[in-house]
């Protein structure tokens, strides 16, 4: 079966406690996976979703104290998208007053544009008729207003084209609209974080990474023969070699950068994040990967304190 769009968004924060307040309790996110960064063990990397952990749900952060802010600038993914019930527009300007929301229409839909308390820019779209699909509740957000998922993310690019040919060659998306300088690709069928918006742009500084920047952008590849056709169709129709397999756990990555130097992902949708601990418990428990297990006494005496 080929499952195709955004599989989930890795970004850095700053502190690790109003990065979890933040997403839990003010967005309403389910905290569905703690764990720690593979190569950084001393931080942690938090996964936020829907109920069960679904793809094209996932927002990542690897929370680093320390971290400088980031730079706006070309090569980056500037912002990204959540879908909400068109009727709780009001209650998510109402809840978000502090992070001053800015209320705009993009290709016929109204868009509430603000940004988390790193400065990473987020906004949410108000859609007809998603009332009835699944929604996790939290203290202060009914289901008929809570978050639905990844609606779309966009990247500032120089130049969008060789960009555009690989989402359309290689991850199935097609060229859908064109806005204010935006071309919008779009996975036909597909409601979760099916819409890549492009907007080249000259003229501007290289994005710098830092505190409030997007890490990496990773899309869907059902299992590990899909993503193979992908990493083959990188390299014969497009000249561009992804790194190796890499074992996340709750899926299977190779990255690469794209022509606008985005950092791109492949993820495959198996095992899933209910593979280490039951469903209903998402989130709750610090899980480790089996090589660092050996290591959790000192692993968790490094990591900061979330209470």
């Amino acid at each position: 079966m080929i499952r195709n769009g955004i599989h989930h968004v890795t970004a850095i924060a700053g502190h690790a406690r109003r990065n979890l307040d933040f997403y839990t309790r003010t967005l309403g996110l389910r905290l569905v996976k703690k764990t720690v960064n593979f190569d950084d063990p001393g931080a942690y990397h938090f996964y936020y979703g829907d109920a069960a952990g679904s793809p094209g749900t996932i927002l990542t952060f690897f929370p680093w104290e320390h971290a400088a802010p980031g730079r706006a600038g070309i090569g980056e993914l500037q912002e990204t998208v959540f879908r909400i019930p068109q009727a709780a527009l009001g209650f998510w300007t109402q809840r978000l007053m502090a992070q001053a929301p800015e209320r705009s229409t993009r290709f016929g839909e109204t868009v509430l544009s603000f940004r988390d308390p790193d400065g990473m820019r987020l906004a949410l779209i108000g859609l007809p008729g998603i009332e009835s699909e699944p929604a996790w509740e939290s203290e202060g957000i009914a289901a008929e207003c809570a978050i639905r998922g990844f609606h779309s993310v966009s990247l500032m690019l120089e130049d969008g084209t060789a960009t555009g040919a690989i989402l359309s060659d290689v991850f199935g998306f097609t060229e859908a609209a064109k806005e204010d300088g935006v071309t919008r690709f779009q996975v036909p069928g597909t409601s979760l974080g099916g819409i890549v918006d492009l907007r080249s742009v000259g003229g501007f500084l290289p994005a710098r990474l830092g505190r409030g920047s997007v890490h990496h952008l990773a899309f869907r590849a059902a299992d590990d023969a899909a993503q193979a056709e992908m990493v083959r169709k990188l390299a014969e129709n497009h000249r561009i070699q992804t790194t190796e397999q890499k074992n996340r756990d709750y899926f299977r990555s190779v990255y690469f950068r794209e022509p606008g130097h985005v950092l791109f992902e492949i993820a495959t949708d198996i095992p899933g994040f209910a593979v280490d601990e039951p469903a209903e418990q998402l989130g709750q428990a610090l899980k480790l990967p089996r090589f660092l297990e050996d290591h959790r006494a000192t692993i968790e005496a490094a990591l900061p304190a979330l209470g």
